[in-house]
């Protein structure tokens, strides 16, 4: 009976190993801010995840997005969950899953730049946005690091069709 017993033991251990690695290794694929990512980059990479949100899991793009928001910005939008619910409210959902998208530059100075960003929902209607990046300067892991401060309400553009 003990020996059965420190088998299931040994079973469920394993099964819960399994699943923690699982669930750390999924992580390991979200970008990092880091100095030699510049402004442009970062948008890129945002829009990037967000296009492709589920995958390789749920709501990826959205966590990967979040990872080069402004502290400021993640203070004002945060927790991820809020700022999960933000994304998949009606005023920015149809950044997830888009189809396809344009980044033009409007300003760049050396800490702040902005782009005109144009994007293909998965609706086919043409939404356009103001996205921000500021280069953070205070000291610390962030430090010379760009990230994203804002992006305005969307404007919607029309039909493709």
């Amino acid at each position: 009976m003990l020996r059965k017993l420190h088998q299931t033991f040994k079973f469920f251990l394993i099964i819960f190993l399994l699943i923690l690695f699982q669930f750390n290794f999924s992580f390991a694929d979200v970008l990092k801010p880091n100095k030699s990512i510049q402004p442009k980059e970062v948008v890129e990479i945002q829009l990037s995840a967000l296009m492709k949100n589920d995958s390789p899991y749920q709501d990826r793009g959205i966590l990967q997005t979040w990872e080069f928001a402004h502290p400021n910005n993640q203070k004002y939008t945060g927790p991820i969950e809020r700022f999960t619910k933000m994304l998949k409210g009606n005023a920015f959902s149809m950044l997830l899953n888009h189809k396809e998208n344009k980044i033009s530059e409007v300003f760049k100075s050396d800490d702040v730049a902005t782009y005109e960003v144009l994007i293909l929902s998965i609706d086919k209607r043409y939404f356009k946005f103001k996205w921000q990046v500021e280069k953070i300067t205070s000291e610390g892991n962030l430090k010379d690091c760009w990230l994203t401060t804002a992006v305005s309400q969307p404007v919607d553009m029309g039909s493709a069709i």
